[in-house]
């Protein structure tokens, strides 16, 4: 069976971690970006490897749209020389960041820079990567929150970048379905991963909380969200497309 490729940005921990093993897992390469821990990258790629896989990686700030030429001429570079390919089959656009800030005190910073890697760097490297998306088959997956749907005081800006990913979620499904290109946006919900900080893992009384408003009783686990996105993206789905599928437990129902 010939091998699927997917570009994870973010992959080299947390959630965009667990996609690409479980990707890996179902006979798909990956190109994943990090954003400055080389070492975890290297760490991801040789957990790869261990599955059979192959995979590169490339050093990416999301938020800065002017790198994107660069990156988008290497990305060709390594999917000739590794794949002797000219396009690949997954875009997971995963990297983000999150700040909490009440509404009163978010600053103007503050909201361009969840702006530029949460919506603007989404946009503009989902553009910039277009014609390199495989047609008839091609998926591209976005990351939204389920902060989207239900609201937590501090995440204003936050939830509304990803309330704007969701709408574009939508157009996108629509522009490219002729091109055989599926479109879908999941919203996790509160994971264990360092995100934030690491609260939701660290902190034993937030942690509590959250279990208690999620209908299976438990906070989730980043493999909850990589085993997601694989059956998403796996052949039984190709007919899922412009989809908010939300992967929270039942959080806050």
């Amino acid at each position: 069976m010939t091998r699927k490729i997917a570009l994870i940005t973010g992959a080299n921990k947390g959630l965009g971690k667990s996609m690409a093993l479980h990707l890996a897992e179902r006979n798909t390469d990956i190109v994943l970006t990090y954003h400055s821990k080389v070492e975890e990258a290297e760490d991801t790629i040789l957990e790869i490897e261990k599955l059979g896989g192959k995979a590169v990686a490339f050093q990416l700030d999301t938020g800065k749209i002017e790198t994107f030429d660069t990156f988008n001429n290497a990305l060709k570079e390594a999917l000739s020389e590794n794949w002797d390919r000219k396009d690949f089959d997954f875009l997971i656009n995963n990297a983000g960041l999150g700040i909490n800030a009440s509404f009163a005190e978010t600053t103007e910073e503050q909201f361009d820079t969840l702006m530029n890697v949460q919506f603007k760097g989404v946009f503009f490297l989902t553009q910039k990567l277009l014609p390199l998306i495989k047609t008839n088959g091609g998926r591209i997956l976005n990351v939204s929150s389920g902060l989207a749907r239900f609201s937590n005081p501090g995440f204003s800006a936050y939830a509304s970048m990803k309330s704007a990913i969701e709408t574009l979620t939508r157009y996108l499904a629509k522009e490219l379905g002729p091109k055989g290109i599926t479109v879908n946006v999941i919203a996790p919900g509160a994971i264990e991963t360092d995100f934030g900080g690491g609260a939701v893992r660290d902190n034993e009384q937030l942690n509590k909380v959250t279990a208690s408003v999620t209908a299976l009783g438990r906070v989730g686990l980043p493999d909850d969200i990589g085993a997601a996105v694989s059956s998403i993206l796996s052949e039984e789905c190709h007919w899922i497309t412009g989809q908010r599928i939300e992967v929270s437990g039942g959080m806050n129902l």
